[in-house]
């Protein structure tokens, strides 16, 4: 929603003082408009979740075991190529497992141990791969992808030329109107926002050697900016 605001001021305050000089400051017509610009491009960068959930009725074996399998995830994600940088814990839990009867007190039936590391693919390509690789090497939890783009300020930038074109462009349409015409440009200020596509992710993981890979559809992901900017009109 465009939002148009046209009030008329006796005085610039300071601007005489700011300069150094004590001459009085200029009058003039402010014309405040907001604008919006977008810009899209192909996500090449993906998010991914993964980890390694184990039962067992003693909570060190519930551990051991965990520990076990997570070893071999954490060697299929080094085999599959990703840094060290791009791979970070994000959890480790231990938590009992209760049987409740009625009337009684609650039991004590095992323990859930959980561990779980963030991922980041920045081979798109590959996602689909390194998916499969994640279920084949025991990962029984795998969330995402939560999609991204790697270097966002050149879309930015487009955006920002968008939006910025569109003021200017209401500005001098209101300077037209008013038989005045667009003096320079008050003031700026800028925010953003990013909408994050939602991927279609297939759910069961291929088991044949010449199945194709899990299918991620990346779509696109459109950055936006938003513009508030004051313009000043003289006669």
């Amino acid at each position: 929603m465009n939002v148009v605001k046209i009030s008329t001021i006796a005085l610039l305050a300071l601007l005489a003082t700011a300069c150094g000089g004590g001459a009085p400051a200029e009058r003039g017509t402010l014309v405040s408009i907001s604008a919006s610009g977008e810009a899209s491009k192909v996500p090449d960068t993906a998010n991914i979740s993964a980890g390694v959930v184990t039962e067992a009725e003693d909570s060190e074996k519930a551990m051991r075991d965990n520990a076990e399998q997570m070893d071999k995830l954490l060697k299929a994600i080094k085999k599959a190529g990703i840094d060290d940088k791009d791979v970070q814990t994000s959890g480790i839990s231990l938590s009992p497992r209760y049987d409740y009867q009625q009337g009684q007190k609650p039991q004590i039936t095992g323990y859930m141990a959980r561990n779980t590391v963030n991922i980041k693919v920045r081979e798109m390509e590959k996602l689909g791969d390194v998916l499969d690789d994640l279920a084949a090497a025991g990962a029984n939890q795998i969330h995402g992808p939560n999609l991204e783009i790697g270097e966002p300020e050149p879309v930015m930038a487009e955006a920002r030329k968008q939006a910025l074109a569109k003021a200017q462009a209401r500005a001098e349409d209101y300077a037209k109107s008013l038989d005045m015409k667009v003096r320079r440009i008050v003031s700026v200020s800028e925010s953003g926002s990013v909408g994050i596509p939602r991927p279609m992710m297939r759910a069961e993981m291929a088991a044949a050697k010449d199945s194709v890979s899990t299918p991620v559809a990346p779509g696109e992901t459109t950055l936006t900016v938003n513009l508030d900017l004051v313009f000043e009109l003289e006669d």
